[in-house]
């Protein structure tokens, strides 16, 4: 395990897309104490105080695993993150919102990106970005329900010991994709709203749907309030408030 610190990058997703990832080493990690033009899902922007929280990329080398079961990499990344945040012993649930976002009950705490390269039909390399809410306390009104360590626990935290604790979360269920051990029945116990009714927006129009699970592509499978089965990439279907 390798961390490369820096006080402040555009974004650490951009930062590692511009390295020569054949040169970089497995699970090194780019820690940025601050990022200008953090990347969310949907190419949106995270926002995240300088100082105050965790944002950093992994780059991995998981050549065992198939091109067509990299969603594996991102379900097993999603419950690194719940590991992470079990222990802290909240009184309160941890969800999955697909595909890989982290909330305690309602509020969002965590985002990830992962984008991967491939070689063949296996994995090359897989760059995984984090931003994970730690001691900011005060965000723009623009962003929806989001939380925070410090809101939750009411104290300050030191930074990197919080990052070596997750990265060792991660690194422990890295170590068991590389046993072949399947995440999707434990991803699929903490995935937000499966079985349950909920609003969606989907192909400009609300509709009522109920999560039934994932593909092997990551795409999320629901069934609508009619009895129709849609099958949806991240660009294709929007959870409502």
């Amino acid at each position: 395990m390798k961390i490369e610190k820096f006080d402040s990058l555009e974004s650490t997703n951009k930062y590692c897309e511009a390295l020569d990832l054949k040169q970089v080493e497995d699970f090194t990690c780019y820690w940025a104490l601050e990022q200008t033009a953090g990347i969310g899902q949907k190419g949106n922007h995270w926002e995240s105080a300088s100082g105050q929280n965790l944002t950093f990329s992994l780059v991995l080398h998981p050549t065992f695993l198939p091109a067509d079961r990299q969603f594996k990499l991102t379900q097993a990344l999603s419950l690194a993150l719940v590991d992470f945040f079990v222990l802290f012993k909240f009184p309160f649930s941890i969800h999955i919102k697909w595909p890989n976002d982290i909330y305690i009950d309602s509020c969002k705490i965590c985002g990830t990106l992962v984008s991967t390269r491939l070689t063949g039909a296996s994995i090359a390399s897989a760059i995984c970005g984090i931003g994970l809410n730690v001691n900011q306390t005060i965000f723009p009104d623009w962003v929806p329900n989001p939380t925070s360590l410090s809101l939750l626990t009411g104290k300050e935290h030191a930074l990197e010991p919080l990052l070596q604790q997750l990265l060792r979360c991660i690194e422990a269920r890295y170590n068991d994709l590389k046993e072949n051990l399947d995440p999707e029945p434990e991803y699929l116990s903490h995935l937000m709203n499966l079985g349950v009714p909920a609003r969606y927006r989907y192909n400009e129009e609300e509709i009522t749907a109920t999560i039934a699970g994932v593909d092997p592509y990551g795409r999320l499978l629901l069934t609508t309030e009619n009895g129709l089965r849609l099958n949806c990439g991240m660009k294709e279907i929007e959870l409502l408030p």
